[in-house]
């Protein structure tokens, strides 16, 4: 009965939806108030249908309910009940259905959040948020019901994908999909504000939360996935440039870039034009990675369906949100004529080459990404477009954003002179090159990417702090009010320095790391590095619902026991699938990452053992990052409609 109850919120929410695409807009093109109110309630009914929907699925999965058929396939009676949770939507169905509900979710905030906005924006953002939901509610219902039952129930389930089976993928989607469709918040704005036909500081107010609340889900969920894939799919990386890797990059680029270009429209009203187009790019991206993980067009490991007749429908989904909104933008380029004149050497010039290097990276990744599927359509030849192409293509637009961002965060609005911005960073400057010369010193024979990756994070690091000193003023109490500075100067900063953490930890990973692979007997140590590791013994082990072959291996240095490292070889009998499990002794400066492979003819075992300087800088860097927006978002400043003008009391704002 649930599950019915379920489907029929579904088919009732996107009824909802349909009336909120229609009557709002209509209302806003007619000056109808009472019209224009539907869009409020319509969102909150939305929501509360959908997340009934949800919870619904929620049930079935963790009561393992095998009379529906999702349930089935991707879910088993001896699964830990995290998994069968996260089975809701460790799946093409459910994970659609928590597309939506992530839809509707944003829709509701704009609507508990938005009074301060005027009520023709509000309700055509409304009515734009409720149309991407139409939308993907009539491809959940059409092709891909989660709520369809089976004729005769089974025993038991198929199981979920072993892979999905662990705490990183549990919460990596969800926070990833927070990002993805947070997006729609700052496309629904933009192509509202289209429509109206006004871009002003006001407009860039409102959309700077949206935007950096999914920034900040963005980059969870990406290193969430990161760190899932290098300690589960015993590779011993922590990127692998894979097609659905790269879906997820590219949004948080553009994103990234949008949130910068909107500080312009909002502090000099220019940059209209290009930040309304970077609003509809970052939204199209999400749905070109929606796109890439669903159609099949692309093996990977990250791929949820592989059916042709899917794809074809998010691509017109696609072609009408994304072609629709750039048409739009075409018709309304007038009503985004740029105000604010600024020189060369500014802050908003330095802000436009942060977003021409965001911009142009994200396309570089596009390009290598779908390259293989152009040249085998129209060319007829098979191609690979690995990680040397991205490295070398990607890795010159990080070097140069990381070399500009601490001169273009201290240059003066309007005009600035950058013999003085590069003289109050003369000390962060000489740190950066002070530590990059000891590492120069230090290694022999190695690669330049170590002293230059510590060059550009002491670089970056160094010059957000500088540019929170600066903004202390003078005398002797600078300390106290430099910890008195607004959360977004704090944000700022502390986002800043997260970049320049994981800058350093990635080009100190690429360039120290160490990596051993051999045939080990029981009982026979060996060295990695000044590490000395023993293999004690391999043994059966049987799990919840997998059989393990479990090693221990006894990891010293200098004499002195570190850990008892457990590395695993997982089979999961239900769904016929082994898993690579790698032990990690994590420590501040380093892991030891072991992997046990296979046993040998003559008894001995292939074990593979890395050392891995820094790789738990990545993700720290990461968390800075997303904390540095957190703060930022939590300045009363910049939160939905602050500083919004007032509306009159007609109900209607003046034009």
């Amino acid at each position: 009965m649930i599950i019915e109850l379920g489907h029929f919120a579904l088919i009732l929410a996107f009824l909802v939806a349909i009336v909120q695409t229609v009557v709002p807009m209509v209302g806003a093109a007619k000056r109808w108030s009472n019209w224009m109110a539907v869009a409020e309630p319509a969102a909150n009914l939305q929501f509360l249908l959908t997340a009934f929907a949800f919870a619904a699925l929620t049930w079935a999965f963790v009561t393992s309910d095998f009379s529906l058929r999702l349930v089935v396939l991707n879910s088993h009676s001896l699964k830990p009940m995290i998994y069968k949770i996260s089975g809701t939507w460790g799946n093409h169905e459910g994970s659609m259905l928590l597309w939506v509900l992530i839809v509707t979710l944003f829709g509701a905030m704009a609507a508990w959040f938005g009074g301060g906005l005027p009520p023709t924006l509000k309700a055509r953002v409304l009515s734009v948020q409720a149309a991407i939901g139409v939308a993907f509610f009539a491809f959940i219902l059409f092709t891909s019901n989660p709520f369809l039952r089976v004729p005769v129930p089974p025993f038991d389930g198929q199981d979920l994908n072993p892979l999905l089976q662990d705490p990183g993928l549990a919460f990596h989607p969800p926070f990833l999909y927070l990002g993805y469709v947070g997006l729609s918040m700052a496309f629904s704005f933009a192509v509202a504000a289209l429509i109206e036909g006004r871009v002003d500081a006001a407009w860039a107010r409102w959309v700077r939360p949206w935007t950096l609340a999914a920034w900040i889900f963005l980059t969870i969920g990406i290193a969430l996935g990161s760190w899932w894939a290098y300690y589960e799919l015993g590779w011993g990386g922590f990127w692998f440039w894979d097609p659905v890797e790269n879906a997820s990059f590219m949004p948080w680029l553009l994103a990234a870039a949008l949130l910068h270009s909107a500080i312009v429209v909002e502090k000099r009203e220019a940059l209209k034009s290009w930040t309304i187009l970077l609003a509809i790019l970052a939204f199209g991206f999400s749905l070109i990675g929606t796109f890439i993980v669903r159609s099949g067009l692309l093996t990977s490991v990250h791929a949820f369906a592989n059916d042709p007749e899917r794809g074809v429908f998010i691509l017109i989904i696609l072609a009408l949100f994304t072609g629709g909104a750039l048409t739009l933008f075409a018709a309304r380029a007038q009503a985004m004529e740029a105000k604010g004149v600024f020189s060369m050497v500014s802050r908003e010039s330095a802000l436009v080459l942060n977003n021409i290097l965001l911009a142009v990276s994200a396309f570089v990744v596009f390009f290598g990404t779908l390259w293989p599927i152009v040249a085998e359509m129209f060319f007829d030849r098979k191609l690979s477009v690995g990680a040397p192409f991205f490295n070398m293509a990607f890795t010159p637009f990080m070097v140069a954003i990381g070399l500009a961002l601490p001169i273009g965060a201290m240059l003066p609005w309007k005009r600035g002179r950058l013999g003085r911005v590069v003289w109050s960073l003369r000390y962060a400057l000489g740190l950066a090159l002070a530590m990059a010369g000891l590492v120069w010193v230090m290694q022999t024979g190695q690669s330049l990417l170590g002293p230059v990756g510590l060059f550009l994070g002491a670089w970056v690091t160094a010059g957000a702090l500088v540019d929170l000193w600066s903004r202390s003023g003078r005398g002797i109490n600078r300390f106290g009010r430099m910890f008195r500075l607004p959360r977004a100067d704090w944000g700022k900063a502390v986002a800043h320095i997260g970049l320049g953490v994981t800058i350093f930890a990635i080009a100190g990973l690429t360039a120290w790391e160490r990596e051993d692979i051999r045939v080990v007997q029981t009982g026979e140590p060996y060295e990695v590095g000044p590490y000395t590791l023993v293999l004690e013994g391999v043994e059966r082990v049987r799990g919840p619902n997998y059989l393990s072959t479990m090693a221990s291996v006894r990891l010293s240095r200098d004499g002195r026991e570190i850990a008892v490292l457990n590395p695993e070889k997982r089979d999961y009998p239900v769904a016929r699938m082994p898993t690579t499990e790698a032990a990690i002794d994590y420590r501040i400066m380093r892991d030891v990452y072991v992997v046990i492979g296979d046993e040998q003819a003559n008894g001995g075992w292939t074990v593979r053992t890395y050392i891995k300087p820094f790789a738990n800088w990545i993700w720290g860097g990461s968390i800075l990052m997303a904390l540095g927006g957190a703060l930022s978002l939590s300045d009363r400043r910049f939160r939905v409609a602050a500083g919004a003008r007032k509306t009159p009391a007609g109900g209607v704002p003046a034009e």
